[in-house]
């Protein structure tokens, strides 16, 4: 896990000045250590946090008359080592390297056979550049094309550090931002900025973009006709082998424990892999009704021999992490469960660098409830699965990204959809963010290729039956694990913002109500309106999307960006 940046095919004084300027912006992701170099008519920075081959990962690499500059991790590094016979090839143990020896011999196919999370820049030593990442957007990348070349890095404010852009606000994103907590697709909030797509590998030659493709998260296959059983047996292999190779690291590892079933799963196959206590850190809630899992989750560290670590999040904490979590999610989500995730990330940094956590369980297995009433008749209360909002235009544009292929089932239909949308724009997006602002690295074991085409392939019946989603999860979980108790209804996820803004709520409304940035993507009487009576939790993104926007588009420190809302806390 690092932080890249680079400038393609610009001047070289330029060019150097504009790189340096990028990765001094976002050394917290590689808090081990910079390198910038120029090679092959380019400058590259790479910021290290050191999880594989300490002594030698180290980047740019340089191999097979190519370059390689990457963040990320590609788990299935010694696999491709041994099957394209690269023993004696091989200068360091990198995960990166086999990449630009098969690159070598089969060109941009070679993206294809990766496995893991990764955001990377490669020229090979046929001269051709490329950009690419992970299918599923587990890993960020930004591009800028400019009038000097395209520039790339990990984050958004690198761009803003280097002069290259101006924060100048998308105003259609700020809508989609207060309207689903999260950017659409590729454009991000900085207007003339925009991402990479998950899974897009595109050839960059003179500065510009030449080719563009796509690799899919979710393989072409046809539903399973397996008997239960059977798919039992073949979970627990794809899930154990996932966790397997999600903890191939040469630092210290644990997870994120929630009490749900997503991490419970990845808790139950840690534990039998390991043959220590793996140490789980779990969030509580200190306020009143507050739903907290921390009892569940302490009853599976119990049942797994885990060394279980708890922290608590309350009032103080929820003022305190507000303008650093702004800070950190320069490309915004509104998403609540940044708080935690950031405290989460707070408290283990002092004894892991590598964290696993469950993620993408719900998108593949059907484990939302609005999954299940997708599936209901229109009588009894079904709906589509999609965001309510009372602006067409958006709900428009939210469609089209979430547009599914016709031959695919309602449920898929969904599914899919999320994957598309939600996942890698605020899920995946929030763990990045929130983990690397402490030089921490989440990983992800559901989303791995061979887990999505197992849990793609399954039928219908096989992820929601009833009112229970995740259906093979929960059987299997059931003889896995026991105290996870996968049938007991689950008090869900909820962060109690409503009970910590309420009492300042009217004089919050009144000041975020003045801010430029929100009165160009609200009307003023409409944000003192849902502040003075909350508007379908609409307290929560306007407080965050008004922080947010003194931070990084005029220039406030984090603390005095909320001063100017909340006043004295």
């Amino acid at each position: 896990m690092c932080g890249i940046a680079g400038v393609l095919d610009a001047d070289p004084a330029e060019s150097d000045r504009a790189t340096r300027a990028m990765i001094g912006a976002i050394t917290h992701r590689g808090p081990d250590g910079v390198r910038v170099e120029h090679a092959h008519g380019a400058a590259f920075a790479h910021a290290r946090l050191s999880i594989i081959d300490l002594e030698g990962g180290w980047q740019p690499m340089h191999a097979a008359g190519g370059t390689v500059i990457g963040n990320g991790e590609i788990y299935n590094y010694r696999e491709l080592a041994r099957d394209y016979q690269l023993a004696g090839k091989l200068s360091t143990g990198s995960d990166f390297e086999p990449l630009l020896h098969i690159y070598a011999q089969e060109g941009p196919a070679a993206f294809d056979k990766l496995r893991g999370m990764y955001a990377l820049c490669l020229i090979g030593a046929d001269g051709r550049t490329w950009l690419a990442r992970d299918p599923f957007g587990i890993k960020p990348l930004y591009l800028l094309e400019h009038a000097g070349g395209l520039a790339f890095a990990s984050e958004p404010r690198s761009f803003l550090a280097s002069g290259l852009l101006d924060a100048e606000l998308d105003e259609d994103a700020g809508r989609e931002l207060l309207a689903f907590n999260y950017v659409l697709g590729e454009k991000t909030i900085f207007r003339g900025l925009r991402r990479l797509a998950p899974g897009e590998v595109v050839e960059v030659k003179d500065g510009r973009i030449v080719e563009a493709r796509r690799r899919p998260p979710l393989p072409t296959v046809r539903p399973s006709r397996s008997e239960e059983e059977a798919l039992l047996r073949d979970l627990d292999a794809v899930l154990e082998d996932s966790v397997s190779v999600h903890q191939r690291s040469d630092v210290p590892y644990g997870l994120f424990l929630s009490g749900g079933i997503d991490s419970a799963a990845i808790a139950t196959l840690m534990a039998r892999l390991n043959s220590r206590p793996v140490t789980a850190f779990t969030c509580g809630f200190d306020a009143p009704g507050a739903r907290d899992e921390r009892r569940q989750a302490e009853r599976i560290a119990r049942a797994l021999d885990l060394d279980w670590r708890e922290t608590t999040f309350g009032e103080e904490d929820f003022w305190r992490i507000l303008p650093q979590v702004a800070w950190a999610l320069d490309d915004p989500t509104a998403d609540y469960a940044t708080l935690p995730t950031y405290k989460l990330a707070e408290a283990a940094k002092h004894d892991l660098t590598v964290v696993l956590t469950g993620e993408g369980g719900d998108e593949l297995f059907g484990g939302y409830g609005r999954y299940r009433r997708a599936l209901r008749p229109t009588w009894l209360g079904g709906r589509p699965a999609e965001p309510r909002t009372d602006d067409p235009g958006v709900l428009a544009r939210w469609r089209q990204a979430a547009a599914a292929p016709r031959e695919l089932s309602n449920l898929q239909k969904s599914q899919w959809a999320d994957v598309a949308t939600w996942l890698p724009n605020d899920l995946l997006l929030k763990l990045d963010r929130c983990l690397m602002a402490h030089g921490l690295e989440g990983r992800t074991p559901f989303l791995d290729p061979e887990v999505a085409a197992f849990a793609w392939a399954l039928p219908d019946r096989m992820k929601v039956q009833g009112r229970f989603g995740k259906w093979i999860l929960r059987k299997w979980l059931e003889r896995a694990c026991p105290a996870a108790e996968p049938w007991a209804r689950k008090q869900g996820f909820t962060v109690p913002v409503e009970a910590w803004i309420a009492p300042r709520a009217r004089d919050v409304g009144e000041r975020i109500s003045r801010l430029d940035a929100v009165r160009r993507v609200r009307d003023p009487n409409a944000v003192k309106a849902s502040f003075a009576a909350d508007d379908g939790g609409q307290r929560w993104p306007l407080l965050f999307y008004a922080v947010w926007s003194l931070i990084h588009l005029e220039g406030a420190a984090p603390k005095d960006a909320l001063a100017h809302v909340a006043g004295s806390i």
